[in-house]
């Protein structure tokens, strides 16, 4: 997810409204020489510009569609699937700069969320809330603890195609934070936070000692720790730190197509509420 339509539709949406406006009020080309005799471009301004304000709307306020590139969220999002984001669940924002002008909600744990990438917020990312302001995070070989509490994590048999080839030594768990309870994957003898970055060097780190094994972190105000819940297949927050507030973009809440790479027909298959 590495392109903000945002920054065609909205350049181009104000100048046909310019456009529209100008003729409506100065130029009176559709009046005096009716409909389907006016310059090209005024042509356009009128046929165009309502249909691509409705969609600013809809892309900026309401629900914007994506698609997801990579296997980090596996199993819950495949490469491949088409999702809906919900943008209004965590307020109000203006569309290109982000910047929020109503406060309606703020992301809970275990919420799937899109996101502004913190090293460079060009690109959208995709992860699961892990700790949120103000959490205190534990990891302890393979127990997630947040605030004292040990997060529910459960073994489970899950079936997947790819893993035969891709990832046989797949290992999958049940886990449930807040009110989210989701299937995620581990790889046998693997553990990617022994080469991760920020908890190498985060204030207050226990990381260095244990190889990953166990590291801890504090979540500052307006910020929030987030990884993939392909847990070993993930560059997350424990790569480059935490996600800032302003850098939101909505809630994952649906998948509504999934599609294979190359000359592949769509599939409605994996339709469905994203936990």
């Amino acid at each position: 997810m590495d392109f903000d339509f945002n920054l065609i539709l909205v350049p181009v949406t104000l100048v046909l409204f310019a456009v529209w406006l100008l003729d409506k009020l100065v130029l009176k080309q559709r009046k005096l020489r009716g409909r389907g005799n006016e310059n090209v471009i005024v042509k356009w301004a009128y046929d165009f510009w309502p249909i691509l304000a409705v969609v600013l709307v809809l892309r900026s306020f309401l629900y914007e569609p994506f698609n997801i590139p990579s296997d980090s969220m596996v199993p819950t999002l495949e490469t491949g699937d088409f999702i809906l984001v919900n943008k209004f669940d965590y307020g109000v924002r203006l569309p290109v700069i982000n910047k929020k002008i109503i406060n309606v909600g703020e992301p809970e744990r275990g919420d799937v969320i899109v996101f502004r990438y913190p090293p460079q917020p060009t690109i959208s990312y995709i992860k699961r809330v892990i700790g949120v302001p103000g959490d205190h995070i534990i990891y302890d070989h393979g127990q997630l603890i947040i605030n004292g509490k040990k997060v529910p994590k459960v073994p489970v048999k899950f079936s997947r195609e790819k893993d035969i080839l891709d990832t046989p030594n797949s290992l999958y768990f049940k886990e449930t934070l807040g009110s989210h309870t989701f299937t995620m994957r581990e790889l046998e003898n693997v553990n990617i936070a022994s080469q991760a970055p920020f908890l190498n060097y985060v204030e207050g780190g226990k990381y260095a000692n244990q190889n990953g094994q166990y590291w801890e972190v504090k979540v500052p105000k307006g910020q929030y720790f987030a990884m993939g819940d392909n847990r070993d297949q993930s560059a997350d927050s424990r790569f480059w730190g935490f996600v800032p507030e302003e850098n939101l973009t909505g809630k994952a809440f649906y998948i509504w197509m999934h599609k294979e790479p190359g000359f592949n027909i769509p599939s409605f298959s994996r339709n469905g509420s994203i936990d």
